[in-house]
């Protein structure tokens, strides 16, 4: 059997038994190392997608593979009943460098925005009593696909279909202070946001905008909550996206990046929340298992010790001034957004045809919204692996001009 019947008939096993909620490119993906990954038929691809923000030290990182081997060894589960020491030893590596005092562990950015929503409720509830329990979301925002965080989600086409809602949410538009402001009455416990808006289109907020926001909460005393689940974990060229802005929440949430393929999530809060959080209050049976843990942990020791979130911060000037060559060649390139390693291209046409043919390329990127090139590449990624995609783009872009 040659590799493209193997390949066909690996679709088509996937098409017959699973459900179709993926819009999944006609590619067998077999392995991957580095910035690079392979299909089943040998052909090589750069990947600027990365698993969507999540193989922040590259596809196989040998840290990765030799911590999963070596704990793998040692202590896989034994759930959240027990202590362990890599939990706890993670833990410790947040909190020390961030502005929280607590974390808790589950195995995505959905249930960590979960967590956030609860433990946001509960505190205001024990506070203040049952009508405060609003929280304010953005237009545009994503936050996850679970009942409570689809309905956290500004976007209609995350949301439909799934009536009746949870209720306890609002939207205003992002970086738009006075509605916000204008919406913030008594019933509200919180405002949740990306500091950059990922899957929104790549939207960064007005230089003051997260301190305005910030200034609303304290003096209302109402929480802030970041979600840093696509933006966090060095993508930025900072650990966490909101340190570009100077403030802090009170509540942020975490995944992709922190276990660099690993299911995990994390929540992390100030110590004023503490005690909402008690015995019995929230609970995962797979959030934080030793094995996933220890691989956390590593990575995020690498970011911090190997000069891969300075390395992100630096190479993604490189890419961004890149782009904007490409922009001067292309009137049909509208805008360039982005921090660090994640970078929106909008354009004046879908971005569909575009992705397509860089992947007959051999070049992986993926969109955001119908016109908003979105590229995700591991914080690894060289200048070398950034010329070889521009080349591509480049003429992928002349073609379609054409």
């Amino acid at each position: 059997m040659n590799n493209n019947s193997k390949t066909e008939m690996t679709i088509q096993l996937a098409d017959k038994y699973m459900f179709q909620t993926y819009s999944r490119f006609p590619i067998t993906l077999v392995k991957g190392d580095g910035c690079r990954v392979w299909d089943e038929n040998g052909k090589e691809y750069l990947d600027f997608v990365g698993g969507i923000a999540v193989c922040a030290l590259g596809h196989c990182s040998p840290l990765v593979s030799r911590t999963l081997e070596e704990q793998s060894k040692k202590l896989i589960h034994v759930s959240n009943l027990y202590y362990t020491r890599p939990q706890a030893e993670l833990a410790g590596l947040l909190v020390e460098n961030s502005f929280a005092d607590r974390v808790f562990f589950c195995n995505s950015g959905a249930e960590a925005n979960e967590a956030a929503i609860k433990l946001a409720r509960r505190y205001s509830h024990e506070k203040f009593g049952p009508e405060r329990h609003i929280i304010i979301s953005m237009e545009n925002s994503f936050h996850g696909r679970t009942m409570a965080t689809l309905s956290a989600t500004g976007q209609d086409k995350v949301r439909g279909g799934y009536d009746p809602l949870l209720g306890g949410f609002k939207f205003v538009p992002f970086n738009d202070i006075k509605s916000l402001d204008d919406k913030m009455d008594e019933s509200v416990c919180a405002v949740m946001l990306e500091p950059v808006q990922g899957e929104g289109g790549v939207i960064c907020p007005d230089p003051d905008y997260l301190k305005k926001v910030k200034n609303l909460c304290r003096d209302r005393d109402i929480l802030l909550i970041f979600d840093e689940v696509q933006v966090g974990m060095g993508r930025t060229g900072k650990l966490f996206a909101h340190e570009h802005y100077g403030v802090t929440p009170d509540i942020m949430t975490l995944a992709k990046a922190l276990g660099n393929g690993l299911p995990i999530g994390a929540m992390l809060a100030v110590d004023e929340l503490n005690q909402a959080f008690g015995p019995g209050s929230h609970a995962t049976t797979f959030g934080g298992t030793p094995l996933v843990a220890a691989v956390a942990s590593a990575v995020l020791t690498s970011l911090l010790k190997d000069g891969w979130i300075d390395h992100a911060d630096r190479v993604g000037s490189y890419f961004k001034a890149r782009i904007e060559e490409l922009a001067e060649k292309y009137s049909f390139i509208k805008e360039i957004r982005g921090l660090g390693l994640i970078i929106g291209v909008e354009m004046d046409r879908p971005a569909a045809p575009v992705v397509n043919a860089c992947l007959k390329e051999g070049v992986l990127i993926i969109s955001a919204q119908e016109k908003v090139i979105r590229f995700l590449p591991p914080l690894i990624v060289g200048r070398e692996e950034i010329d070889s995609l521009i080349r591509t783009l480049d003429k992928v872009m002349g073609e379609l001009d054409s």
